[in-house]
C-alpha cells in the first residue's frame, strides 16, 4: 500500500500560553485557535499559498480564564468559544474582523466543549458541572435561549458533538461513558448509553 509522507510547512506563533484547540472554518479559509492566554486568534491563508498564514484578528478581553474549545457555525459567520470561566462567547464575523455579540451563562463550572448543529440554529455546551446544555439561536435578535439541560452523566462531561444531519447529540465523560441524546416532542432525552471504555473518554 502507498505510504503518505507529511511535511512540516509552517508554524503559527502569537499565543502567550498553551494552545488548547484549533478549528477550521467550513470554507477552509480561516483557522481559529484558542488557549490559556484567554484569547482567540483567527488566521487566514495568504492568497492561494497553503504555506503562508497571517493573523487577521485577536479576540480577547471577554473571558477571564482559559478558553478550552472553539467551534465555527456551519455558515461560517459565527464562532463560539467555551471557557473555564463557565461561559461561552459568541462572535460574529464581519469581513476579516469579529465582534462579540453574546455570552452564554448558566453552567456552574468550567465549560469544556461547544458544538453547533448542522442547521446553525442550535448550540450545545458541556461542563465540569456534569451537565450538557442546548441553546437555540434567534438570528434576528442575536439572542440565545437554553431549551434543555441534560443531566445524565455522573462526572465531568468532556465533549459534545451533533450528528451531521440528524437531530442527535453525543456526549462523552469522565464517567467512562458516551451518551446519545435525541429530541422527542421538543424534549431531549438520552436514548442510549455506550459503555466499554475503562477510563475517561476525552473525544468523540
Amino acid at each position: 500500500f502507498l505510504l503518505l509522507s507529511m511535511e512540516h510547512v509552517v508554524e503559527l506563533a502569537g499565543h502567550k500560553d498553551r494552545v488548547w484547540c484549533i478549528s477550521w472554518s467550513h470554507c477552509g479559509k480561516f483557522l481559529a485557535s484558542c488557549g490559556g492566554d484567554q484569547s482567540i486568534r483567527v488566521w487566514s491563508r495568504v492568497g492561494d499559498k497553503d504555506q503562508q498564514f497571517q493573523c487577521v484578528d485577536v479576540l480577547k478581553d471577554i473571558h477571564k480564564r482559559t478558553i478550552r474549545a472553539i467551534s465555527w457555525s456551519p455558515c461560517g459567520k459565527y464562532l463560539a468559544a467555551a471557557s473555564f470561566d463557565a461561559t461561552t462567547s459568541i462572535w460574529k464575523k464581519n469581513g476579516n474582523k469579529f465582534e462579540h455579540v453574546s455570552s452564554l451563562e448558566g453552567h456552574e463550572n468550567e465549560v469544556k466543549s461547544v458544538a453547533w448543529d448542522s442547521t446553525g440554529n442550535l448550540i450545545s455546551t458541556c461542563s465540569r458541572d456534569k451537565s450538557v446544555w442546548i441553546w437555540e439561536m434567534d438570528q434576528d435578535e442575536m439572542e440565545y435561549e437554553c431549551i434543555a439541560v441534560l443531566s445524565g452523566h455522573s462526572q465531568d462531561v468532556k465533549m459534545v458533538k451533533f450528528h451531521p444531519s440528524k437531530e442527535m447529540l453525543v456526549s462523552c465523560s469522565y464517567d467512562d461513558s458516551i451518551k446519545i441524546w435525541e429530541e422527542d416532542d421538543y424534549d431531549w432525552a438520552c436514548k442510549q448509553t455506550l459503555e466499554g471504555h475503562t477510563s475517561t473518554i476525552w473525544s468523540i
